[in-house]
């Protein structure tokens, strides 16, 4: 191997192999981490005049990641949030690599070292009680896309689960039986057994049997909990555009006045 591609050799190895066999990441996750290190060599570009192929694992220092910081944060007005986020994607390679290279192992312990920047804490932002019965009452429930639209938002808010937690929900996670428990498997692989309440547990119980009736081809554990007309799972996308329909909808009622925007995270904090 060329000394002038061990950068991208490793940094191939690191998003190809490390994460998702080693570390066994989300595709989510591994996109954010390869999007830290897009952004790096658009930096060095635009600002540092080095192109991909200059790049070498003994040539990239301490103050070229903190400038890269400092640039992310002015240049692109990311929030510390974001650029914290970036640091750590920094981290997790140097950390992945630097017992291979120890030629510039000093200079990159002082990369591992760079700190994450200290930020405020924010409001948790919530709805109350009666904000939540005025939203859970917009779905049509004579309809079965009404349905499926109810138990979504109510397993989102009695789970407080986060979307892709809710998106790879599959029927072999539910548990209905007492106590009934749903299975959601989080960040980095971490698997959480909720329960629900007797509502929850009612509601989903009557949805589960209506999608029954549909011939998937599969294990009928391995069908996916909310899907959408093509029978695909539920996208991202898809889960904050129901959430956000019934949030308008929900406006045209005085009561339901949050005065702050209602995202699934919302949820999860009410």
């Amino acid at each position: 191997m060329k000394k002038m591609n061990d950068f991208a050799y490793y940094l191939s190895l690191f998003l190809s192999k490390y994460l998702p066999g080693q570390r066994n990441l989300k595709s989510n996750t591994i996109a954010s981490y390869r999007d830290t290190f897009k952004l790096f060599l658009v930096f060095c570009g635009s600002v540092k005049g080095l192109k991909p192929e200059g790049i070498t694992l003994d040539s990239v220092t301490k103050n070229m990641f903190t400038d890269f910081l400092e640039w992310i944060e002015r240049k692109r007005k990311c929030s510390v949030s974001t650029r914290n986020q970036r640091l750590s994607a920094i981290h997790a390679f140097f950390r992945y690599v630097q017992k291979d290279i120890p030629d510039n192992l000093f200079e990159i312990h002082k990369i591992t070292k760079i700190p994450l920047k200290r930020k405020p804490r924010p409001m948790v932002s919530y709805l109350t009680a009666d904000e939540l019965k005025i939203l859970f009452e917009q779905p049509n429930i004579r309809t079965r896309k009404g349905r499926r639209d109810l138990v979504l938002l109510i397993l989102m808010y009695d789970t407080a689960a986060r979307v892709s937690e809710i998106i790879d929900l599959k029927v072999s996670d539910i548990r209905l039986s007492s106590p009934a428990v749903v299975t959601l498997r989080g960040k980095g692989g971490k698997v959480r057994h909720v329960p629900i309440t007797g509502k929850t547990k009612s509601h989903l119980a009557a949805y589960l049997e209506e999608q029954k009736r549909y011939n998937w081809g599969i294990a009928a554990e391995e069908v996916p909990v909310f899907f959408n007309q093509q029978r695909e799972k539920l996208s991202r996308w898809g889960i904050s555009y129901i959430l956000k329909k019934y949030v308008d909808m929900a406006k045209l009622d005085a009561k339901f006045d949050t005065g702050i925007p209602v995202t699934p995270h919302v949820l999860r904090h009410s």
